[in-house]
């Protein structure tokens, strides 16, 4: 090695470990002088930087060598923070303590110089920071369910806690949900009705609306058996259609107070707007940082083993089983990943002819999934109306089991079609030849599709029955009022039956199933079948679509049902405690676990998605089916939408006159191409981080080999001087 290589040592060894043995330490100091030009010249990093002549080096100019990173940074970042020390904070610095320190005690120094203003205003604001910090850390005390999720993090790890947390996420948005309507439909009702405040019901005025579509016939009269209260308590008919959970009851116009009239109409439809906006803001809002993760995750091979070898553990597992488990489950990543790499080079390597079979093959099994789809939503088309022509007989006619048959026939159809047609997708996912990440995702999918799909099949469905007129009545009120005299009613009730089927599903499963399924595999297990069928597996995406199906079905099923809301925050505060005790007792967790980040971007997309559907079959009911006639606020309008109008018209000549110009085209227009332009503008600076988010990992990979060139001259030079020892 040359004497130039060995002088280039020093400033490896001031900015990292001591390197020499002290025999070498011994040597005199003007062996390691100062390194020239020429040594960092030869730096694998300089090399490439000098190859793509993207950037110019910076030089001291002084002694014209090459600046350190380090350096370079420590510079720029003191004098950034003591230039602006108002906005900067020391803890979001990558620094050690001392460093931390030193710039702490600048930050103090330059203190004595402001006015007292200033030092007035810099104590406050941390004082007021100090006390939010403390604040926050109370609030942590008092969230739902708090000790149970870390207990279940701790055992099984943050992918199966994720599904928790989101359990408790959607508690918490129905509770809101529920307090909104609550407090803008419910409580004017409520007070007004059991003469709390001094407030009348503002009747709704006779319109110009013939008698026959008037007619609400609720309850049928003569004997009623025991069992119709319990099919009644099953289905929201009877007893519960004249009560404040469907949308008949809200019959009125408003409540009149001392000073002024509450608008019922104009609140009904806000509290609908309210929470659905609400529900889209706070998903996003949660969303936003899972997707900042996922969006500059590595798409290198090569980071992505080195992330599962060096970063894949959770450090929140204490359970040997899961920690076991957690072994298998990055041996099972690996697998996959190593599959997929195999299934690219399998490819790259495929002929035409491979490449047409393969994506004949592929359409040929699209069109199986089709058709499933489409004889899934026939069967639920067919049971519905089936069920809306047959449920109108009188009780005393049928049996209890054939008329609680006959009301939840599309629930029915609904839970064996979710059932069944999962199986289905993933047999045929095997045939397909994807990798293994894409055909979990794929049949994640497929699977989310078929689920909200139905629910909209079944809305749908209504909606077709609703709006056909085959007679002089139908023509004349706008929708089928012999057979829906009430249709916002009715779409409530089937809304409260797909819930409480959901429930006692999920509940008869875990009971029925779960339980019996665990004493065998205990006490049974030296059975063949019974060893293959084994335990059953806590599937977080399986048990993630059952609750975001049961929250698309509250989404839609508020408008028509107030109390809906309240209703499922129930039932998942009982489904919590269930699959918590199914979790611990019954089942054991999949194999192919989820990250906790992976996790929650993908259970609130899925939800983003429920709600976009859910959103769709409700515009459309509020503006372009007609009102009911006979029940519920909006009576004198021909649609729920046409309320808004009228509400416009009472503002003053000036207030009406902005309302019109920012719903005209000639405001549409400007305020579409603003939008548009801000849109790119992101998507551009998105594309920006992007491209700097890889040069900052080709940076770091310069600066291992660096330190890998460095490490080398390091040893080579280690053995020249002890060479050099042992030949003087």
């Amino acid at each position: 090695m040359s004497e130039a290589g060995a002088r280039a040592l020093p400033p490896a060894r001031r900015s990292g470990q001591p390197f020499a043995h002290p025999e070498s330490l011994s040597l005199d100091s003007s062996f390691f002088s100062s390194p020239p030009v020429n040594f960092l010249q030869e730096l694998p990093s300089y090399r490439s930087i000098a190859r793509r002549r993207t950037t110019i080096p910076s030089r001291d100019k002084q002694s014209g060598t090459l600046l350190k990173p380090t350096d370079s940074y420590s510079s720029q970042l003191e004098g950034r923070i003591t230039e602006n020390l108002n906005s900067q904070s020391i803890r979001k610095y990558a620094l050690n303590i001392s460093e931390k320190r030193r710039l702490r005690n600048i930050q103090e120094t330059q203190m004595k110089y402001l006015s007292e203003w200033d030092q007035w205003k810099r104590y406050s604001s941390k004082s007021w920071k100090r006390f939010i910090g403390k604040a926050r850390e109370m609030t942590t005390h008092l969230e739902l369910w708090r000790e149970d999720i870390r207990s279940i993090e701790g055992k099984f790890g943050t992918g199966i806690q994720s599904y928790f947390s989101f359990l408790r996420f959607l508690v918490l948005l129905n509770l809101v949900i529920f307090l909104i309507i609550f407090m803008l439909v419910l409580l004017p009702v409520l007070l007004t009705k059991y003469n709390i405040t001094n407030s009348t019901f503002v009747l709704i005025p006779s319109k110009d609306t013939d008698v026959q579509c008037t007619v609400y016939p609720i309850s049928s009269s003569g004997l009623i058996y025991f069992y119709s209260y319990v099919i009644d308590l099953l289905s929201g008919t009877g007893f519960l259609e004249e009560t404040c959970l469907f949308y008949g009851h809200y019959t009125i116009d408003g409540v009149k107070f001392q000073n002024f009239t509450y608008d019922l109409p104009l609140a009904y439809l806000l509290s609908t707007i309210a929470y659905l906006a609400l529900s889209l803001l706070w998903i996003v809002k949660r969303s936003v940082e899972g997707f900042k993760i996922n969006l500059i995750r590595s798409e290198e091979h090569f980071q992505s083993y080195c992330n599962k070898i060096f970063a894949g553990w959770d450090f929140c597992i204490t359970n040997r089983s899961m920690a076991d488990l957690k072994h298998s489950s990055l041996r099972y990543e690996l697998r996959a990943d190593l599959e997929e790499e195999r299934i690219r080079q399998k490819i790259a390597e495929r002929t035409s002819e491979e490449t047409i079979r393969i994506y004949s093959l592929r359409l040929f099994l699209n069109c199986i999934v089709l058709a499933v789809l489409a004889a899934c939503f026939y069967a639920i088309y067919r049971a519905t109306i089936f069920s809306q022509e047959h449920m109108k007989k009188e009780i005393d006619k049928m049996v209890f089991g054939e008329n609680l048959l006959i009301l939840y026939l599309p629930s029915i159809v609904i839970t064996l079609a979710n059932f069944i047609t999962p199986m289905i997708f993933a047999k045929i996912i095997h045939y397909e030849d994807y990798s293994p990440g894409f055909e979990i995702r794929l049949t994640i999918l497929r699977c989310v599709f078929m689920r909200l799909a139905t629910i909209c099949v079944l809305v749908f469905t209504l909606g077709s029955k609703i709006t056909s007129c085959d007679n002089y009545s139908c023509e004349l009120c706008g929708y089928n009022q012999k057979l829906y005299p009430c249709w916002e009613t009715q779409v409530g009730q089937e809304m409260y039956k797909l819930m409480i089927f959901d429930l006692i599903i999920i509940l008869a499963v875990t009971l029925f199933v779960d339980f019996p399924r665990k004493l065998l595999v205990t006490y049974c297990s030296s059975w063949k079948l019974i060893q293959c069928w084994g335990q059953q597996e806590f599937a977080i995406p399986d048990n993630v679509l059952g609750i975001v199906y049961g929250q698309t079905i509250c989404w839609i099923g508020a408008f028509f049902s107030p109390l809906l809301p309240a209703i499922a925050t129930l039932k998942f505060i009982i489904i919590f405690y269930v699959k918590e005790m199914s979790l611990l007792y019954t089942c054991r967790p999949s194999p192919r676990q989820f990250r906790a980040s992976n996790s929650n971007f993908f259970f609130l997309l899925v939800l983003l998605i429920g709600l976009c559907l859910a959103i769709i079959p409700l515009t459309i009911s509020m503006a372009r089916i007609p009102s009911s006639k006979a029940c519920g606020p909006f009576t004198n309008f021909n649609t729920t939408w046409e309320v808004v109008p009228k509400t416009v018209s009472t503002f003053p000549s000036s207030l009406q006159s902005l309302v019109y110009g920012i719903t005209s085209e000639a405001f549409a227009v400007p305020f579409f191409m603003i939008i548009c332009l801000i849109m790119f503008y992101f998507i551009a600076l998105a594309g920006a981080h992007k491209r700097v988010v890889v040069q900052l990992r080709e940076q770091l990979s310069l600066e291992s080999r660096d330190k890998r060139y460095l490490i080398q001259k390091l040893t080579e030079a280690q053995r020249d001087m002890k060479n050099r020892l042992d030949y003087q």
